[in-house]
């Protein structure tokens, strides 16, 4: 799946999610696992697709064969959500991606999905800049995370940060079990009682890319400047271990986190779109 990736991905789009490290973590979950297929002409592999557990739609495809096996890689992703629907229940199923990339937005229409309201932002900041140092209120400290004994509790704040379920326990686990990951990147801010209240991973890809991805806060502690040590400390460390920039993606509608990056230095380099398609 990862050669494939590199194979028929417009060189500009390579490190678009998903790269090596998420399909990593994705394929940890046995669900996923379930919902992922690859399709071949003889030997050779000419496109793979995968339904997550927020039932996106991910795929790349030889576009040889897009005529060919476009629909089919549709339907077949619409099967693997209509298979947990009860009698008479909808819902879609969603796909991603850059805002510029008309191929695949031309793609996505012709098999019945639509653009909805919700955009994401990713932002980029080049290293070979001074990199500020972070400033946290007094008796916070930056850390890198332990170990495994604290997924508990990061995973815990991720959830009330986001308001979200996805970052279980087991979920934390599979992230840190990654080829790519580096517990001395996975960085935590702790409060003055010794509880942690953000955290921000950082890990380094292909060609020295750093990403500071995601940046979560717990509501309490939010407007105190924490996502931006963060970031700040994790360009640092990225910098150290010899990347070139450091990205970041978030929602267009969090403005607070794109004025955390813009205060270090972070600027837009592309937006990406979302598509769906009811499935009954």
């Amino acid at each position: 799946m990862v050669d494939l990736i590199a194979k028929v991905r417009p060189p500009g789009h390579l490190n678009d999610y998903p790269v090596k490290v998420d399909l990593e973590e994705n394929l940890a979950s046995e669900a996923v696992r379930a919902n992922t297929r690859l399709w071949f002409d003889g030997d050779q592999p000419i496109g793979w697709a995968s339904v997550d557990d927020g039932n996106n739609l991910h795929w790349e495809l030889d576009q040889r064969y897009e005529e060919a096996l476009g629909a089919q890689i549709v339907e077949w992703g619409e099967a693997c959500i209509r298979k947990i629907l009860g009698k008479g229940e909808a819902t879609t199923l969603d796909a991603s991606c850059r805002e510029d990339y008309a191929a695949r937005i031309a793609f996505l229409k012709r098999h019945g999905f639509q653009q909805t309201e919700g955009m994401s932002v990713h932002l980029v900041r080049d290293l070979s800049k001074p990199t500020p140092e972070p400033k946290l209120p007094p008796g916070f400290t930056i850390r890198p995370l332990a170990g495994t004994h604290e997924a508990e509790a990061v995973a815990a704040m991720h959830r009330l940060a986001f308001g979200t379920d996805y970052m279980t326990t087991e979920n934390r686990l599979a992230i840190m079990n990654t080829s790519e990951y580096d517990l001395s990147l996975d960085l935590v801010v702790i409060a003055p009682d010794g509880t942690i209240v953000a955290n921000c991973i950082c890990s380094i890809e292909q060609e020295k890319n750093g990403f500071t991805d995601p940046v979560a806060t717990h509501p309490r502690y939010q407007g105190m400047g924490l996502g931006r040590a963060l970031l700040a400390r994790g360009m640092q460390l990225l910098k150290e271990h010899g990347a070139q920039s450091a990205q970041f993606g978030t929602r267009d509608d969090n403005l607070a986190m794109q004025k955390a990056g813009a205060s270090v230095g972070f600027t837009i380099e592309h937006k990406t779109i979302w598509l769906s398609k009811e499935v009954r």
